[in-house]
């Protein structure tokens, strides 16, 4: 029979994916034969999988840790935030609805029998599922119905590891805190605790790890120090987007309200000869970007009134006219052309509003989403890559005339007459090395050979034998059941 371990934090953002991808690789290097699983995510940076649907990035992350490839069942319930209090529903795989968080929480107690049957599903010949929670289990308001951490932990009866991130500092209260809230039934689930994000002399903390196993009498698993390399993953929480210093080509990137799909951006960020610098809401463009890269969009409509709010399309302008170079990615392809439509209402009351007009090209939106795995080439280079479709909305124009990628027998994406501003719908093509070089070789920014895929294996090692060091795994298998 498999077992399984589920990992939940004592908040958000303690470093659970990246644990659970750590703990999955540990796993693999053992000769043992893991899958990832979470209940419910929430993350507009999804993965599209082979068997046709979509997931957090997360997830994707920790199959690629367990040598597996992303499949619905390790992430049934996505929620796709499209406002500050609604989000579009994706239940193993594929829209279910789009809610109010409301609405929400009366439902989701309903959606606790696909999760389940996924959960059977994803460990079917495994030797273990690792699990992870969202939130926190201190949620207590938020426990009727929970589907995410101890109300999917009672239902499938999986044991728990409790982890606080003592960056934050407070790491003590978080725990001690979270024992002293759950109900008997939860606390009977909690087995084992750790320590996440540690700066300095773990030794220091040992007295702070006694207190905690006394007051809770959970098994303590270790201190795991703050691991540097973590930024050459690919992050999926937008809180984890940030400029990274690198080299002498500057690329910058608008952060809108609802951005998704940023993996787009990791490849570039890892590339040495990059600096990606994110800028924050307020700040103008810098006038010495090479390139602007506008990336994609839960709320394409919504976003581009943000991103007219902050000035950056006078910005935009002025660095067109400066001779600098523009991509958009899907929602931010939509918004360089001259016009959306969304007479449907698709994302909010319908409207038609003018775009960028940097591309002579407009969007009508659709209902229907288009989810595909796809493989194309560059056209000025023949270079392949391989990415992924996930948007609404059709695109056509003059400047599709002008389309730089070839992808299933037809041209894809538009260019402006001068070349220096593009878009597609195709994310996940930076990862392709021979791709980016080209392509930055093209806006006359050459780049010195990176091999992202290995980067980003090697880092999944070097994450497994971290934890191995400051993690006691074996303990912790044991706890599994």
């Amino acid at each position: 029979m498999t077992r399984a371990i589920m990992i939940q934090g004592a908040g958000s953002n303690v470093g659970k994916s990246m644990l659970v991808a750590g703990i999955a690789r540990a796993c693999v290097k053992r000769g043992m034969s893991v899958a990832p699983f979470k209940p419910q995510n929430m993350s507009n940076n999804a993965a599209v999988t082979a068997d046709g649907g979509e997931i957090g990035r997360a997830q994707a992350l920790q199959a690629l840790a367990s040598g597996l490839e992303p499949m619905v069942d390790m992430n049934p319930v996505l929620l796709k935030p499209e406002t500050d209090i609604g989000a579009q529903v994706i239940v193993q795989g594929k829209r279910f609805a789009t809610m109010k968080a409301r609405d929400y929480g009366k439902q989701k107690a309903k959606l606790l029998p696909p999760v389940l049957e996924s959960f059977q599903r994803i460990g079917l010949g495994r030797d273990l599922v690792i699990v992870e929670g969202a939130g926190s289990p201190a949620e207590v308001n938020l426990r009727t119905g929970d589907i995410a951490n101890m109300g999917f932990a009672s239902a499938a009866n999986v044991p728990v590891v409790l982890v606080g991130d003592i960056d934050r500092g407070g790491v003590i209260a978080q725990l001690v805190g979270t024992h002293a809230i759950l109900p008997p039934e939860d606390l009977a689930l909690i087995k084992g605790f750790a320590i996440n994000k540690f700066r300095g002399d773990p030794t220091l903390f040992a007295a702070g790890m006694d207190i905690i196993a006394a007051r809770t009498e959970w098994t303590p698993l270790g201190i795991v120090p703050w691991f540097a390399d973590a930024w050459k993953l690919p992050a999926e929480d937008v809180m984890d987007i940030a400029s990274r210093k690198g080299g002498a080509i500057k690329i910058a990137v608008p952060r809108l309200n609802r951005i998704a799909n940023f993996d787009d951006l990791d490849p570039l960020t890892a590339t040495p000869d990059v600096t990606v610098e994110i800028i924050e809401a307020g700040r103008p463009l810098p006038g010495d970007a090479d390139l602007v890269i506008i990336p994609g969009s839960k709320s394409t409509i919504a976003d581009l009134a943000h991103f007219r709010a902050q000035g950056w399309d006078i910005d935009l302008q002025a660095h067109v006219r400066r001779g600098g170079h523009v991509l958009g990615i899907c929602g931010g392809y939509q918004m360089l052309g001259k016009e959306i439509i969304d007479d449907d209402g698709i994302e909010g009351p319908p409207s038609r509003v003018s775009g960028l007009g940097l591309l002579d090209v407009r969007t009508v939106m659709a209902p229907q989403k288009r989810l595909a795995l796809s493989n194309a080439s560059y056209l000025p280079s023949g270079d392949e890559v391989s990415g992924y479709e996930i948007h609404i909305g059709q695109t056509d124009g003059p400047d599709c005339t002008r389309a730089w990628l070839s992808l299933d027998g037809r041209g894809e994406g538009a260019a402006s007459p001068d070349g220096r501003v593009m878009g597609c719908y195709l994310h996940g093509l930076f990862a392709a090395d021979a791709f980016r070089a080209a392509f930055l070789a093209d806006i006359g920014k050459p780049v010195t050979h990176h091999d992202y895929a290995q980067s980003v294996t090697d880092t999944l090692d070097a994450l497994a034998d971290h934890l191995e060091t400051h993690m006691d795994i074996d303990a912790l298998l044991g706890l599994a059941h």
